[in-house]
């Protein structure tokens, strides 16, 4: 059986089609697209009468549970730690799984950085003032950073594996913009307090009210051993 409609039946429902099209695709692809904030706080909790001086040195990320979700962001695939004073400058850095990291030596005079993190250890080598060298992070997760002739010369590297990170406030705050609806795990580090995950749900509109809390009381500061296992001493360390 064949049907046949008149040409103004025919336009009127073709009409009615476009629209509910067009109402389908602009719902839908709000839902995949829209994008909200995440806010929150990070608080350390210290020993009696301790005060939480670092919190700046706290990174916050979101990793989506979605496994089929690939979200890409190149922002953070290149990040530079400058050696000024005998400081590594800043003393946490963010870089993206597989991007790198040039380590410029500002200081007058040599630097030797190395990590021995199971994650990928590496050593620069020693070289002198106004020299960069550069190395890849491959694997996600916090990379400690020292100086092979300096002890007291630390920081981290943190390579993430989502474009959704941000570092935390003097205050403890964070804000993470343009994450996209859906479920995620909340990851919290900081290099006093053992690291802290929970899930959140992200609607449409965002979150604002992510707070974490995390136990800084059982921290103490050790040395650390050179690049061979051995511990520093006081005559290599002030050599340059």
């Amino acid at each position: 059986m064949v049907s046949t409609w008149s040409r103004p039946t025919y336009l009127a429902y073709a009409w009615r089609a476009l629209v509910v099209a067009c109402v389908l695709t602009a719902w839908t692809g709000g839902r995949l697209h829209a994008q909200g904030a995440v806010t929150g706080r990070v608080a350390l909790l210290e020993r009696a009468n301790g005060v939480s001086r670092d919190l700046m040195n706290g990174v916050v990320q979101l990793e989506p549970l979605d496994a089929t979700r690939r979200d890409r962001n190149d922002a953070l695939m290149i990040a530079a730690i400058d050696m000024r004073a005998r400081e590594f400058v800043p003393r946490v850095q963010l870089v993206r799984a597989g991007g790198k990291v040039g380590f410029p030596n500002s200081d007058p005079f040599s630097h030797n950085v190395f990590s021995n993190s199971a994650l990928g250890a590496f050593d620069l080598g020693l070289y002198r003032s106004h020299v960069t060298r550069t190395t890849s992070f491959t694997r996600p997760g916090v990379y400690a950073i020292y100086c092979n002739i300096h002890a007291r010369m630390v920081s981290f590297v943190v390579a993430v594996s989502t474009p959704y990170v941000a570092r935390v406030g003097r205050d403890g705050r964070f804000s993470i913009a343009g994450v996209p609806a859906g479920s995620y795990r909340v990851r919290v580090w900081h290099e006093r307090a053992a690291e802290v995950t929970q899930t959140i749900d992200v609607p449409l509109s965002g979150v604002v009210d992510v707070n974490v809390s995390m136990d800084a009381r059982g921290y103490e500061e050790k040395p650390h051993p050179n690049k061979f296992g051995a511990p520093y001493t006081a005559t290599r360390a002030d050599r340059y």
